[in-house]
C-alpha cells in the first residue's frame, strides 16, 4: 500500500505566509518610500539642485563684482556709464539714437 504524501494545511499556509512577505518586501525595497525608484529620483533631484546653486552662486558673484565696481571706495566709470545709459536712457551729446 502505498501512501500519497501531501503536504500539510500547516506547510502550505507556512510558505503562502513567506511567499507573501516576500512579495511585499520585494515591492517596498524596489517602489516603497526608501525603495531603489525613489532613491534614484531623489540622486537626480540632488544633481539638478547641485547645477541650480552652482548657477546662483555664479550670479552672486557677478553681482557682488558689479557691486563693489560701483561702491564708494572703487568706482568703475565705465560700468557707471553703461548703467547710467541702460537705467536712465542717458546719451552724450555726440551720439546720434538709431530705432
Amino acid at each position: 500500500m502505498s501512501r500519497s504524501h501531501r503536504p500539510s494545511l500547516g506547510a502550505v499556509l507556512f510558505f503562502a505566509v513567506a511567499f507573501a512577505l516576500g512579495v511585499y518586501f520585494t515591492f517596498a525595497a524596489v517602489q516603497g518610500d526608501f525603495g531603489l525608484f525613489r532613491r534614484v529620483e531623489i540622486a537626480a533631484e540632488r544633481d539638478a539642485l547641485s547645477r541650480d546653486l552652482a548657477r546662483l552662486e555664479g550670479e552672486i558673484a557677478e553681482m557682488e563684482n558689479l557691486t563693489r565696481r560701483l561702491s564708494d571706495t572703487y568706482l568703475d566709470l565705465d560700468l557707471l556709464d553703461q548703467q547710467a545709459r541702460s537705467i536712465l536712457g542717458l546719451l552724450r551729446a555726440d551720439e546720434i539714437v538709431i530705432r
